[in-house]
């Protein structure tokens, strides 16, 4: 009896451990497919055009990322002194990103919030309502949202690209089960007997407990308005060059056949995905918590 317990825990302990093994190459199977685009990215910015026309892509550095920096950033009489401005392109990015973000993060989660911790006659048809617009895409509504823009006289300018943030479904979505899967509801009812503020139950009592969710939703909305090509090309109509955003620059460097150089362009994506990297290797340590309290419901 015995020796058939300790052959079934053996077997048990070898399933467990092949198991573990499999998840774990695995992981390392995604981290390496996340990575290595990153990696070519960045390593053929230290090429020259004719190494990477020569050899394609190359895993270790090359020798020409001064080369490459000084033709980039050559805002004199470069090729790409009409086209690309890191600074600028960093400074109308980073305005639109951040605004994009705060209003979105913010606003979001206020609205889960009250749709939470409320209890109204529409509650379940706002829920819905707000998850339908999840099923439209923007390029369908686009002319009828620059037509508006434009009679509102809204249009070459970043109000447009940063106020429509305030209305992101996805994000409510998020936060609505991240709320309704941790969010303790009694704690609400005993700030109210205490005599708090429903806003002020909201900004010290909701907002730290929400914290790792408003981590994660903030990466996803930083990435995305910080990637947007399409919105802002569609509002920014004078093509002013002072109001070019990071992508639109991105864009113009690939996109100009005059002068094709392939490290060049290299580098003006590494460029404009690093801030990207920045700001997920600062709040990377929510996204595990965030994602795990937030897709599964208690």
């Amino acid at each position: 009896m015995a020796d058939a317990y300790n052959s079934s825990s053996s077997a048990y302990k070898r399933m467990i451990m092949t198991h573990s093994i499999i998840r774990f190459i695995v992981c390392i199977l995604f981290t390496l497919i996340c990575i290595i685009p990153l990696w070519i990215i960045f390593m053929n910015a230290t090429r020259s055009s004719g190494e990477i026309s020569k050899n394609g892509f190359a895993l270790i550095p090359g020798g020409s990322l001064v080369s490459n920096w000084n033709k980039l950033s050559d805002n004199t009489a470069g090729p790409f002194a009409t086209v690309f401005n890191l600074w600028i392109g960093y400074r109308n990015s980073l305005i639109i990103a951040l605004g994009c973000t705060v209003l979105s993060v913010f606003f979001s989660g206020l609205t889960a919030y009250g749709l939470t911790v409320y209890q109204f006659k529409l509650r379940k048809f706002a829920t819905a309502f707000i998850l339908a617009i999840l099923m439209i895409p923007m390029q369908v509504v686009s002319a009828g949202f620059i037509d508006f823009m434009i009679k509102i006289h809204w249009v070459d300018n970043y109000v447009p690209l940063i106020v429509p943030a305030i209305a992101a479904p996805s994000t409510v979505f998020f936060m609505l089960q991240y709320m309704q899967s941790s969010f303790p509801l009694d704690i609400v009812e005993a700030a109210r007997i205490d005599g708090s503020g429903e806003v002020r139950t909201f900004m010290q009592i909701a907002l730290p407990i929400l914290k790792p969710a408003f981590a994660v939703q903030a990466i996803f909305c930083f990435v995305g308005a910080w990637n947007n090509y399409y919105t802002p090309s569609i509002i920014l109509l004078s093509n002013n060059f002072g109001q070019r955003t990071m992508s639109m620059m991105v864009q113009s460097v690939v996109s100009l056949d005059k002068v094709i150089d392939y490290g060049v362009q290299y580098l003006a994506i590494g460029l404009s995905i690093l801030p990207v990297i920045i700001i997920y290797l600062i709040l990377s340590k929510f996204i595990v918590k965030g994602i795990a309290l937030g897709a599964v419901k208690g």
